[in-house]
Formats: structure tokens, sequence, C-alpha cells
């Protein structure tokens, strides 16, 4: 149980001029290996004692909680889109603030984003949280041609915040050797490491990411592998040293939100999906939501054969349901219970795979099996992303959040699209940008459900969570008229 496993953080009122030492893993381009490199060294440096707490650029779950499972607490995500500059700053100096080391892996290009500016690239993201970053560079194939890129890199806009470099898929001590002579003849910051390119400790890919943590069985062995690859080939020391070496930051103060019965979701239980096929969940979230005093119960949509006892309602985050469809299916007792307290009135929040879930039927290739039937809709697996990016909603108006005309900014990635749709549907969403549910709207509204292919992020969302609270105990769509 993973929100369980995490646990909570104390809310820190922060000081002008906290040191945070903190260090930024990026790449010239993806795939280059940095999510297992980030993994090695949060795992290493979490072995010898050491307060490592990290955080991942971008929106993505996956990658996010590799890197939690490796620190043995909650990975933060840091989102120029949902966050905005002053989000990120605030949320990271919220949870990085008295660690030994905050290491924040980026995403894509270290030069990539949607702005030609850079405005979002993983440089801007270093540069607002003045961070020093190591570079980590794929050797296949290469030697002394890994010079241009480093030095175009370094030469490029914000490319000073560049101090060190780690050598990765290096293929033999003769090519290391090569590396490093043409590194030290030509640039003029230290490689940090050179790291083997072994087969077994990389992490395979899935869908849109890295393949899901929490179905992997062998995940301790896993991060063990990598965190000794990289322990013995990563100079942990020179990483932690140029963390040291970041500037205090100007902080922010936050005061702990006091929990009482008068907030909206004072005295009520919530049961959330959590096991293999339900995982997506930003801690932030669930903190958000525990803030306003909801209590969040966790169960198993795949090994639990009844809802929990003495809850109000549901949160259903997203996960890849398409996978175990056979094993949700013959979990019928489950879904059963689920789909007579949604007729009973059960309000039920659902983000992308939860939605799916809640259809009639799940359609994958020649394959179909039966879920909960509580939507009236039909959901199909395609074989190319049908909705993958930013999403920008605007408000409908029927529900009190976000209000009618106003926008709220999010995510979403998914393979699936609703195929078949029984009834006339009210949505609570005009896409304005992204896909949603068909292009033009997210966010069903059936009965007391509530469901979308959208990812918020509440750092990025203000109000949401005070909305689902509310939502949950007026038992059903708080709507504004």
């Amino acid at each position: 149980m993973w929100y369980q496993a995490m646990g909570d953080e104390t809310v820190i009122n922060t000081k002008a001029g906290d040191s945070i030492p903190r260090v930024m893993i990026g790449a010239p381009k993806k795939s280059s290996g940095k999510t297992t490199i980030c993994i090695g060294i949060v795992a290493a440096l979490a072995k010898r004692g050491v307060d490592v707490r990290p955080f991942k650029k971008g929106p993505d779950f996956i990658d996010s909680s590799w890197l939690g499972r490796a620190a043995g607490r909650p990975c933060r995500n840091l989102d120029h889109f949902m966050m905005g500059r002053e989000g990120i700053v605030e949320n990271f100096q919220r949870h990085a603030l008295g660690t030994d080391l905050a290491l924040i892996e980026g995403n894509h290009g270290f030069f990539d984003g949607q702005d030609l500016e850079g405005s979002d690239c993983g440089a801007a993201l270093a540069a607002d949280l003045g961070a020093p970053v190591v570079l980590v560079v794929d050797c296949r194939g290469a030697t002394r041609g890994v010079v241009p890129v480093v030095l175009g890199h370094l030469g490029f806009r914000d490319g000073h915040v560049i101090r060190g470099i780690i050598l990765n898929n290096v293929a033999s001590p003769r090519q290391e050797k090569r590396l490093r002579q043409a590194m030290e003849r030509y640039v003029p910051i230290p490689v940090m490491g050179a790291v083997a390119r072994l087969s077994g400790a990389g992490i395979e890919e899935r869908h849109l990411g890295l393949h899901p943590v929490m179905e992997r069985e062998e995940l301790e062995r896993k991060i063990d592998v990598i965190a000794a690859m990289v322990a013995e080939q990563v100079d942990l020391d020179a990483v932690m040293a140029l963390g040291r070496t970041a500037a205090p930051m100007v902080s922010v103060s936050r005061e702990p939100t006091k929990i009482s019965l008068d907030t909206p979701g004072g005295g009520i239980r919530i049961g959330y999906a959590v096991d293999q096929a339900f995982h997506f969940y930003y801690p932030d979230n669930l903190e958000a939501l525990a803030a306003q005093g909801v209590e969040l119960v966790p169960f198993s949509m795949l090994g639990d054969s009844q809802l929990p006892a003495g809850i109000q309602g549901l949160y259903i985050g997203g996960g890849f349901p398409e996978v175990f469809m056979s094993r949700l299916e013959g979990n019928m007792a489950l879904m059963v219970d689920l789909s007579r307290e949604a007729a009973a009135g059960m309000p039920i929040y659902a983000e992308c795979g939860g939605l799916m879930v809640l259809s009639e039927n799940i359609h994958w290739g020649d394959r179909s099996a039966r879920m909960a039937g509580v939507l009236p809709v039909d959901v199909a697996m395609s074989a190319r992303p049908q909705g993958h990016g930013y999403l920008e909603l605007e408000g409908t108006g029927l529900t009190e959040w976000p209000g009618e005309g106003v926008r709220v900014h999010c995510h979403e990635f998914h393979y699936s699209r609703i195929v078949a749709c029984h009834s006339e549907m009210r949505f609570a969403f005009r896409v304005r940008r992204g896909t949603g549910i068909d292009g033009q709207r997210d966010g069903l509204i059936y009965r007391n459900v509530l469901a979308s292919y959208a990812h918020f992020h509440a750092a990025g969302s203000p109000g949401w969570a005070a909305f689902l609270a509310k939502f949950w105990k007026k038992g059903g769509v708080v709507a504004s008229r």
C-alpha cells in the first residue's frame, strides 16, 4: 500500500536563506538511462543512511514510483505547465528542506520542452531551483564524438548550470579510457562516473514510460542491482559535494494545515484503490485530501472481495487495468459490490484507469472483459496513444470546481477511448487543449460519478482537494447550478 508505506511528512516553516543541498540529473535526449542512474544514486545513498529526497520533472507517475521506492519516501513531481514556476519552487522547498540531498530527475532531453524559448525545459527548472546539473551521456557507439555533444550543451543558453558528466552505457574498459581521455582533453567539467552497459540492470519500458514499479515482484532485487552498479561506478561523494555547492534559496513560509470536522471533508472515510492495477496517485494529492479532513482507506480491486466497511465514497486513480482485465473480471464479488454501492448513490471520483474499470466492458484486440458497469460506456484499447500530453480544461459550470469558464492545467496519457456510450452524458469540462474523452469534452457526470481522463496535481489545481472533499461529504456531484 503505497500511501501507507510512505506516510505523511511534517510541513516545516522555512526561513530566508535556508540551504538545501540539491542536484539535478539530466541527459541530452530521452532514453539515455538517466532514470536508472537516478534510481541507483538514490538507492545507494539511502543505503548509506543519507537522507535523500527524490523529485521528478514532469507529470510522470512511473519514474516517480521507482525513485520513491529507491528512496523509501515519496518522490515529488515538479511540472511547469501544471504548477507554474512559483508552484514548483514552493513545492520543492516544502519537501526538500532539511534533507542531506535533494535529487531532481529531468525528463526528455535537457533542453527539450513545449516552449521554443525553453521556459519549461530541464535547464529552466535547474535555473528556477538553483540546482547544479550532472549530465548523463549515452555513449553507445561513441568515444571522442561525445565531446561536441557535451560542449554544445555547455554553450547553449543556461548550459552553464551543467557541472558534471556521467558516461553511461560504456561497453568496455577500452572505450571508457578513450572517453575519459577525450573529456579531460576538451571538456572543462569533471567526469563523475562511467557506468557499464549491463544486461538485467535496466528497467523495461511499457506504453508511455518505464515498466510500472507496482507490477514488479523482483523490485527490491532490481533496485539492489542498480544501486550496487552505480555505487561502484559513480563517484557518489562528488555528487554529494556538488549538491552542497548550491546557493541558499529564498524560502517561502507555509503554515501547517489544521484538520478539524469543520474542514470540507472532516469526519468522512473514502476508499481508494491501490494495487498493481491502480497506483497512479500523486503523494501531494493524497496529502491535500487528508488536509481537508478526508480519511483515505486503501483497498485492492484485484484482491479484495468487497469495498472497505464504513466508507462514504470512492477514489479510483489511474493505472493499467487493461493489463489485469481478466483478473478484474474474475473478481466478480468486488465488481458487484462496487456496482451496488454506485447504484445506491455512493459518490465516486475516477481518473483514467478508474474511468475504464467503471465501464461496462474493456476491449483489447480480440479480447473483452466485463467491468463494473457503473458507467454506461464501453472502452477500447488502441495501438497508439489516444491522449498523450498536457490538458487544458475549462469548467462547464455543472460542478462547483473549477467553475464556469475557469481553466485548469492537468495532463493525460491513455491508449484507451470510449467507443460506445449508451445514454446522454453531461460533462464537467470543455477541452481547450488535448484530447480528453472526445477531443471536446472530459469529465463524465453520471449519477453520483465524476470520471475523466485528466490527472490533476493539487499544487497546480487550487480548490481541487476541497471540491472533492465536499463532493464526497455531500454525497454526489457538487453543482454550481
